[in-house]
């Protein structure tokens, strides 16, 4: 397995360790910054620090280069797994110069070419490197169905296997951690943001709403950290209806999660990758039986509205947002609530892991 990130808190790649090496395979991870220790018998870890050129364009090429030198020259693989492009071009090269006979799996966590925060050239030479050498892949794997549909429609290739950001199946106890910790009212409705506390997930606009909503009943917390944390703790010392959380580790999230009345997915339409994604937020307030508030795009807005497990934004306004909380506050909460126990029980990573022991299974 390869990945240019660190492996210590990327949930979804550690739940394709685990998945794999429940299949019987060793594994040999190669990683950037990885610094807990795993307790897999059958997985070994290789990890370098990342240490980037200041130069566009030279950084990947540099970190490709330096990732090269730590991979095993003379071991045998039967499969290569590489999650991102960058991963899949140094797992391409590899096989091609040490490990002709090996199995490539492109694992693409968003839409590659498409992401946030490229820059034209940036996208260019992605295009470039992703058409070029998805011709080795023996298998691809995506994360939404639009995304899929793209890579068929671009490259001509089968379709790829979806595989879901999905948490591991829970039994969620209900607790009121935030009413408790933050000292919340009971009489209040909360509505959460948790995950990545950037631009481009709608935080902006949630913080406008807040701060002009006439229901001073609906608070709003923000649970997690990024570069608007500090935006949000300010907002939050002037305004009785917006907290903040720090993040908390994984094995307890859902704990707090569940704390909520109705969980925020406010992904903004700015690029290809947000459009077609389905972040794991939505999945884990799921698990959490929290009814989702989400925007109004194809895979996010299908999900809640073929369950009827809360309510799709019409649009990422202040006027659009506060007509969704309005509405979310009508809704009957007993069928909300037998709705989202039932889309649990198909949005959890025993359905999804599935899919990867098969392709495993049948040896590509």
């Amino acid at each position: 397995m390869l990945t240019l990130l660190p492996l210590d808190n990327d949930n979804r790649v550690l739940k394709e360790i685990e998945t794999i090496s429940n299949t019987g395979y060793d594994i040999t991870v190669v990683s950037v910054n990885t610094k807990k220790k795993f307790l897999f018998n059958n997985l070994s870890v290789i990890s370098t620090s990342k240490r980037l050129l200041g130069i566009p364009g030279l950084n990947k090429l540099f970190l490709i280069f330096k990732y090269f030198k730590l991979l095993p020259s003379n071991e045998k693989y039967h499969y290569i797994h590489c999650h991102d492009l960058d991963a899949f071009v140094l797992g391409c090269i590899y096989k091609l110069v040490y490990n002709k006979n090996a199995s490539i799996i492109y694992d693409a966590h968003e839409y590659e070419t498409e992401r946030n925060g490229m820059s034209i050239f940036e996208k260019k030479i992605a295009k470039l490197l992703e058409a070029f050498f998805i011709k080795f892949a023996d298998e691809t794997i995506c994360v939404s169905d639009s995304i899929a549909d793209e890579y068929v429609k671009l490259y001509k290739i089968k379709r790829p296997i979806l595989v879901l950001n999905t948490p591991k199946y829970y039994n969620v106890k209900k607790k009121d951690i935030f009413r408790k910790s933050l000292n919340i009212k009971t009489s209040k409705t909360i509505f959460l943001y948790q995950g990545g506390l950037v631009k481009g997930r709608g935080i902006e606009i949630l913080l406008k709403v807040f701060k002009t909503l006439s229901n001073r009943n609906a608070v709003i917390v923000f649970m997690g950290y990024g570069e608007l944390q500090k935006d949000i703790e300010n907002e939050s010392r002037y305004n009785e209806n917006i907290y903040f959380h720090n993040a908390v580790e994984p094995d307890v999230l859902l704990e707090y999660t569940s704390s909520a009345d109705f969980g925020f997915s406010t992904i903004e339409d700015i690029c290809l990758s947000y459009r077609y994604s389905l972040p794991n937020k939505m999945f884990e307030y799921m698990m959490a039986e929290v009814p989702l508030i989400v925007s109004n795009l194809p895979d996010m807005s299908k999900i809640v509205e073929d369950n009827e497990i809360g309510i799709v934004i019409k649009d990422n306004t202040v006027k659009g947002l506060k007509k969704a909380i309005q509405d979310a506050l009508m809704l009957d909460k007993n069928i909300l609530n037998y709705n989202i126990r039932k889309a649990k029980h198909i949005y959890n990573w025993e359905q999804q892991e599935i899919y990867l022991k098969t392709l495993y299974n049948n040896e590509v």
